[in-house]
């Protein structure tokens, strides 16, 4: 095998290793970064020097990985060497209910962000519910994790069994009330009779927006 060769296999190898850490299916993986299923299935079956540089890009992003690493490169760490000063912490699409908030599989990718910051873990924002707050669908929250915040914060809540939701968060004669910063949005509520657990996550402490 030539030194080409051996590259390709491990590149090859460690993609398809990568997705199955995952447990994601071929077509579910690739639909995550827009690709054809039958174009990802062929890098998985041997043609990977076929893959864009573009998509190795996302992907190593995604997952905190080296490039290098995932293009199959020997003797390279499989995760880049952070920056000085800064530490990452996980990105979350979901928190689903009764899971411990930092040993979830449920990462979306990593932030980097400063070594001394409070920021313990990042929620991705689904929806419109903040965007008084200029908290837009697609941002990215970071989220100082504590079990309680003053009346007006805005935290990662769980409701429930339901996932985390982001909301200011206001507690009054024993309810809670968790308001949208969206007139679109009703309030929600919940007394000590409704039987609805709440819990508190964290208090949003930063906001990484999205593009525009």
């Amino acid at each position: 095998m030539t030194t080409t060769e051996a590259i390709l296999e491990r590149a090859t190898r460690r993609l398809r290793e990568l997705r199955e850490s995952l447990g994601l299916q071929q077509n579910q993986f690739a639909a995550m970064f827009g690709v054809n299923s039958s174009s990802y299935s062929r890098y998985e079956r041997g043609h990977i020097e076929n893959m864009p540089r573009a998509l190795i890009a996302r992907i190593s992003e995604k997952y905190d990985l080296n490039p290098a690493w995932l293009c199959g490169f020997a003797g390279v760490d499989k995760h880049p060497a952070p920056n000085a000063g800064k530490r990452r912490v996980p990105v979350f699409a979901s928190i689903a209910a009764g899971a411990p908030i930092l040993a979830q599989e449920d990462i979306m990718g990593y932030e980097y962000v400063d070594r001394d910051s409070c920021i313990d873990f990042c929620l991705h924002v689904k929806g419109n519910s903040m965007v008084g707050a200029r908290i837009h669908d697609g941002d990215i929250v970071c989220i100082r994790q504590q079990e309680s915040v003053e009346n007006g914060e805005i935290a990662a809540v769980m409701v429930g069994d339901n996932e985390a939701t982001l909301k200011r968060f206001y507690r009054m004669d024993g309810a809670v009330l968790l308001k949208a910063e969206n007139p679109d949005i009703p309030d929600q509520m919940y007394g000590k009779d409704d039987g609805v657990t709440i819990r508190i996550l964290g208090k949003a402490v930063a906001l990484l927006a999205e593009v525009r």
